[in-house]
């Protein structure tokens, strides 16, 4: 999944929520870019290729093990990941796995393209406001 560098070369390679001091890794235009989730734009690349769609469960990091895990067992890992998804704008990072896991696959189940639509409509919102951006 591409994106623009936002954390030092050398950041351990874990959830940004469970770094310790996720700020003091970030790049001199890291904060601007997280914020304003530009970070996220050569996702679109991936999009026009087939390997990623516009909603979907957002990619697990290879080292979550849980969350790919519990993923598996409710068959969303089926599905394309996604630039934003149903858990992204019910809580993001601050979701625990089991909740976030829940929301894909309530996606699972509801996916439809009115669906999409409300997904992308909401995360249009929270982008603006810069709701659950915390660095």
């Amino acid at each position: 999944m591409p994106k623009f560098r936002t954390m030092r070369v050398g950041t351990p390679v874990v959830a940004t929520h469970l770094l310790t001091n996720p700020v003091a890794h970030l790049t001199p235009v890291g904060p601007f870019l997280r914020k304003s989730s530009l970070d996220e734009l050569p996702q679109l690349w991936s999009i026009l290729i087939g390997d990623m769609s516009f909603v979907g469960p957002r990619p697990a990091l290879f080292n979550q093990e849980d969350l790919i895990v519990m993923r598996v067992q409710e068959g969303v890992h089926d599905l394309l990941p996604g630039l934003t998804g149903w858990a992204q704008v019910n809580g993001r990072d601050e979701l625990p796995i089991p909740d976030k896991v829940a929301l894909d696959a309530e996606y699972l189940r509801r996916q439809s393209l009115w669906f999409d639509i409300r997904i992308l409509w909401m995360t249009a919102v929270k982008v603006w406001r810069r709701d659950g951006v915390s660095h």
